[in-house]
C-alpha cells in the first residue's frame, strides 16, 4: 500500500465498507509485504469511520511500521505468527495451562491448551519479565508462533535439562536436584513484588474453602477457613506451581520456566502445591505422580521430604511432620475441589479422590492451630 495503489485500494475497502455498513471492518494483511504514509493515511481514514477497525495476520515488518507510528496504540493490531509443529517432538514438562516441549537442542515451546491464548501468553510474558528484572532467573520466551489452532511461546535453553530428566536418568543425583531445587526455591521466596504485580495466594486458597463449603462439615469448614484467613498478607514471590520440572539446568545455572502461576503469599501456599505433586495426587493412585513425574513414587515422595530438611535447615521430625501437615491441609482441599469441578462425584476413582481428601482435611484441621511456617 503506497503511492502508486493508494488511490484504488482506498476506494475499494470504503466500497466494501458502504456494503456492510453495519458489520465490525477487519483487515486481512496476510499478503501485505510494504505499507508506505499514503497507505497509513488510508487506515486512518477507515478508523475514524469504523471505531472498531482492525488489521490481522500483519506480518512482522509491517507491524513494525504500525508500532513505530503509534497505529497499534490507536487501534487493534494482531501479528501474523510463524506457525511451528510440535509432532513428535519430546514433552518435557506439562501444566494446569499447557505442555512444554523440546523443538531442538537449544529450543522449547510452551504450547497453551486454550486456542484463544494470546491473552494469557502476554500475561506469562509479562510475569516472567517481571520476575527476570528482580533478580530471579527466568527463562524469557523470544517469540510467540502459531501450533496448529492454538498459540505457543518459544525460549531459548542451550542443551538444558529440568531436574526431572536429571533424576529420572539418575536417581543417585537426589541430593544435587534437591539442593538446586531448594537454592532457587528461596531466591524466588526471598524476592518482594509490589501488592499489584502479581496475584495473592491467601485470596486463591480462601476462594478454594468458600468453594468447599457445602462439602466439608460445618466446623471443619470455619477452622480451616479461619487458619487460612489468619495467615498475615506477604508480598514475598512464589511460583505457585513448583516442581522438577519447573526447573532447567543450563551451563550449571538453574532457570525457572512455567510463569503463568507466579503470585504472592506466604510459603506455605508453595508447599501445598509442592507436595500435591510429588505426593498428594498420588494419595489414592501412585502412579499419578509416577507418570507426571516420570519417577517412582517413593522416589518422589524422598524428593519432597529432603527438600523440606534442605529448605528449614533441620532433619527434626517432628518440625517437618508439622510443615507437612499444613502443606497437606491446603493442598488436599485443592485436591478436593479440583476433583469435584471434573465431575469426580460421578466416576469411582473421583469419588475416592473426594473422599479420602476429605479425610485428610477433617483429620489435620483438627490438628493445627496456625498455618504459619
Amino acid at each position: 500500500m503506497d503511492s502508486s495503489n493508494a488511490a484504488k485500494v482506498q476506494d475499494e475497502l470504503l466500497a466494501l465498507r458502504d456494503a456492510n455498513p453495519d458489520g465490525d471492518l477487519a483487515l486481512d494483511a496476510d499478503n501485505l509485504e510494504y505499507i508506505s504514509s499514503a497507505g497509513l493515511r488510508i487506515l486512518l481514514r477507515l478508523k475514524k469511520a469504523n471505531p472498531t477497525f482492525k488489521m490481522i495476520n500483519v506480518s512482522s515488518d509491517v507491524y513494525e511500521v504500525l508500532d513505530m507510528t503509534g497505529f497499534t496504540e490507536m487501534m487493534e493490531v494482531e501479528k501474523a505468527y510463524r506457525k511451528l509443529s510440535v509432532d513428535g517432538c519430546e514433552v518435557i514438562g506439562q501444566g494446569a495451562n499447557g505442555k512444554v516441549y523440546r523443538l531442538d537442542p537449544d529450543t522449547i515451546i510452551k504450547v497453551y491448551m486454550n486456542p484463544d491464548s494470546l491473552p494469557d501468553i502476554q500475561r506469562e510474558r509479562e510475569l516472567a519479565r517481571r520476575a527476570f528484572v528482580l533478580g530471579v532467573p527466568t527463562a524469557i520466551p523470544y517469540d510467540v508462533v502459531r501450533v496448529g489452532d492454538g498459540y505457543g511461546s518459544v525460549f531459548e535453553l542451550l542443551n538444558a535439562k529440568s531436574l526431572c530428566k536429571i533424576l529420572q536418568k539418575d536417581a543417585s543425583q537426589l541430593d544435587y536436584c534437591v539442593k538446586e531445587s531448594v537454592e532457587l526455591l528461596k531466591t524466588i521466596h526471598g524476592t518482594v513484588v509490589k501488592p499489584e504485580d502479581m496475584p495473592d495466594m491467601k485470596e486463591v486458597a480462601l476462594k478454594w474453602a468458600r468453594d468447599m463449603k457445602d462439602e466439608l462439615p460445618a466446623e471443619t469448614y470455619e477452622k480451616v477457613y479461619s487458619l487460612i484467613d489468619a495467615i498475615p498478607t506477604d508480598h514475598h514471590m512464589m511460583h505457585g506451581d513448583y516442581h522438577i520440572k519447573n526447573v532447567m539446568i543450563q551451563n550449571g545455572e538453574s532457570l525457572l520456566i512455567d510463569m503463568d502461576t507466579l503470585c504472592q503469599g506466604n510459603p506455605v501456599f508453595e508447599f501445598a502445591s509442592a507436595y500435591n505433586a510429588y505426593v498428594g495426587y498420588g494419595d489414592t493412585d501412585p502412579n499419578m505422580v509416577a507418570d507426571f513425574m516420570g519417577i517412582p513414587y517413593d522416589l518422589a515422595g524422598k524428593f519432597w521430604r529432603r527438600s523440606l530438611e534442605e529448605y528449614f535447615g533441620t532433619t527434626d521430625k517432628d518440625v517437618l511432620d508439622t510443615v507437612e501437615k499444613k502443606a497437606m491441609l491446603i493442598g488436599f482441599l485443592r485436591i478436593m475441589r479440583r476433583s469435584i469441578r471434573r465431575g469426580g462425584k460421578d466416576t469411582e476413582s473421583g469419588s475416592r479422590v473426594i473422599a479420602s481428601a476429605k479425610q485428610h482435611i477433617i483429620d489435620i484441621a483438627a490438628q493445627l492451630d496456625t498455618l504459619m511456617l
